[in-house]
């Protein structure tokens, strides 16, 4: 009986653990499938899909090749947010690094009063002390801060182009920012005038290297305009007309536009933003002038600072000028000040009217004709056109009369001074009105030239101004192209030749007239990226020919120099008696052989990945010569 007993307690007990033992491995079970699972899809959420989760009981082991070292940190870390950091087992393996990419070369200078800073990498191979001293030249006597650093990895073909272009372009800018890298020169600078801007991305678009993008940013201060003015008038001739326009805003410059516009004006309005604006209200006090112009049919309005002066057209009935003056009037705002005239019908006169007339042909020859009151005006009227234009060109075809109008000396000398304004044209001066006409190469002559008559004659004056802005007359806009320069340069010396005494490098009397002309060209082609090349026939020993051409290519281009030619971007090299373009078993084919070649220098041809740049054309020779010999 106690044996049966205590069996029983047995076999009770090892079920017992036997259900234990399940149970716990069942438990264990659960948990690592549940631990596999969390794991798993929390680096698939995280983007580790690389990494594979294994169960073993409660250790959770991570297997797979992480694409980099923080990136298998990273996956660790993510599975121990869901189990215990000590239950993940790492077996994570870390592919191999790849080369590393070569770093970009880029540079930003700036450069200001205060000197000139640089900060940026560069290649290794770049010449730290040509760049050093070229830098302190541009800097001229200014601090340089140079914060470049070198790394020793290829570099883009067009990198060296790109930087030079932007030390070009860095020595034309006094203040300016620039950043260079092979692809791509930003330019960012502050001009003294509109016309200094117009010239400088002028001269700068026409250097761009091939294979660099080029982005340009010049700020010009706007001009002080005084006193500030704008005229507009409505007659049978012109139609609706703007001879004067400034603006203080982009939003007075809509209403001034907008008013015009109702007016009957369909031109393009050449309006000045400007500083200078009597009044914030400046464009609602031009605004409602032009619209009374309007109101009236034709007529002028000039307003000078707070000054309108409306001049009504002829035949205007009374009561309609009294309602529109009236309007006029109480619309403007408080600072403006109006007065207007109704113009009389003139009397009939059988001698007709006085006139002086100014004319300015296009070869810059100035005639003066017509009318002056007395000698002493005569004399002034001359000193003050050679003044103007030189004592050459003047010619005088005045004569003294009596009983002109009061104020007709000054009209006369408004009349010259307005003509300069002019490449070519009349102005005509007659006692009710000023007529001027002709071509101008300035955008902002029709302006100018209203400006100067309002100030030396008064709101009141008449005047009709017809000048017509010819691109061709523009000396920003009119600049040659490289390749005009270049066919220019060929024309000059195609009878002619830069001959050198025999046997050296200095240039003969004889070729100085020709060296003279091509100086002329080049100063008037705006900085150009040029070679000077020197060769030689065959006679004498090579090496003695190549550095012979060597110095007459070096002898031309410092002949430029001392005649003011900017020739900072050209370079001279000697060919010897290589390239001949005839026999040199001749006399004639020798002498051709003799020459100077002037010709664009253009970057190579960049090929970059999966794209080809188009060829870059061969350089265009201009042949030139030296007569003589390179014997011994």
């Amino acid at each position: 009986m106690r044996l049966s007993s205590l069996l029983i307690r047995l076999v009770v007990f090892a079920i017992a653990a036997f259900g234990a033992f399940f149970a716990s491995r069942a438990a264990v079970t659960v948990v690592e499938t549940r631990s596999v699972i969390a794991v798993q899809e929390t680096l698939v959420d995280q983007g580790y899909e690389w990494a594979s989760v294994l169960g073993d009981g409660l250790q959770v082991i991570l297997e797979g090749q992480a694409p980099t070292e923080a990136t298998r940190f990273r996956a660790i870390s993510a599975a121990g947010e869901m189990v215990d950091a000590s239950r993940v087992i790492d077996n994570l393996s870390v592919a191999d690094s790849a080369v590393l990419a070569p770093p970009e070369f880029a540079i930003e200078i700036l450069r200001n009063d205060s000197g000139v800073s640089l900060i940026g990498l560069i290649p290794a191979e770049t010449n730290r002390t040509d760049l050093a001293a070229r830098i302190a030249d541009i800097a001229d006597g200014q601090p340089v801060t140079d914060l470049l650093e070198q790394a020793d990895y290829p570099v883009a073909p067009t990198w060296r182009y790109a930087l030079n272009y932007s030390l070009r372009a860095l020595e034309m800018l006094p203040r300016s920012k620039i950043s260079v890298n092979a692809n791509r020169v930003r330019v960012s600078a502050i001009s003294d005038s509109p016309e200094e801007k117009r010239r400088l991305e002028t001269a700068l678009a026409r250097n761009t290297p091939d294979g660099v993008s080029l982005a340009v940013s010049i700020s010009a201060p706007r001009p002080v305009i005084s006193p500030f003015t704008t005229r507009f008038g409505i007659d049978a001739e012109n139609g609706a007309h703007f001879d004067a326009c400034a603006a203080d805003t982009e939003q007075s410059l809509r209403m001034i536009l907008a008013a015009a516009s109702d007016a009957g004006f369909t031109e393009r309005a050449n309006c000045t933003m400007a500083l200078g604006a009597p009044s914030r209200t400046w464009g609602d006090a031009v605004a409602l002038s032009i619209s009374a112009i309007g109101e009236l049919g034709g007529g002028t309005v000039t307003i000078a600072d707070t000054d309108v002066m409306l001049v009504a057209p002829l035949g205007t009935g009374q009561g309609t000028f009294d309602d529109v003056v009236g309007e006029l009037q109480n619309a403007l705002p408080d600072a403006f000040a109006l007065a207007a005239e109704l113009p009389e019908q003139p009397q009939v006169s059988t001698e007709g009217p006085p006139q002086f007339t100014a004319t300015r042909s296009p070869e810059g020859e100035i005639q003066l004709r017509g009318r002056v009151p007395d000698a002493v005006t005569n004399t002034v009227a001359a000193n003050y056109a050679i003044a103007k234009f030189g004592q050459r060109n003047l010619t005088m075809g005045t004569r003294v009369a009596e009983g002109l109008p009061a104020g007709w000396s000054v009209r006369v000398l408004a009349g010259i001074e307005a003509l300069s304004e002019l490449s070519n044209g009349a102005v005509i001066v007659q006692p009710d009105k000023i007529q001027v006409r002709g071509n101008t190469g300035n955008q902002d002559a029709s302006a100018a030239i209203s400006r100067l008559l309002i100030d030396k004659l008064g709101q009141g004056a008449d005047f009709e101004i017809d000048v017509t802005y010819v691109e061709q007359l523009d000396p920003i806009a009119g600049l040659p192209t490289p390749e005009e320069c270049v066919a220019q340069i060929k024309v000059v010396t195609e009878n002619r030749k830069i001959t050198f005494d025999p046997s050296s490098a200095d240039i003969s009397a004889s070729a100085q007239a020709v060296v003279d002309d091509i100086a002329e060209i080049l100063k008037r082609c705006g900085d150009l990226k040029i070679r000077v090349a020197g060769y030689t026939d065959s006679q004498g020993r090579e090496e003695m020919n190549l550095n012979l051409s060597q110095q007459r290519a070096e002898a031309v281009l410092a002949a430029l120099r001392t005649r003011r030619v900017p020739v900072g971007t050209f370079e001279a090299i000697g060919y010897g008696e290589a390239d001949p373009i005839a026999d040199n078993d001749t006399d004639a084919g020798r002498e051709a052989n003799r020459r100077i070649e002037f010709s664009l220098i253009v970057p190579e041809p960049v090929v970059e990945e999966e794209s080809t740049l188009d060829a870059i054309a061969d350089d265009v020779p201009i042949e030139d010569s030296a007569d003589d010999s390179e014997t011994e």
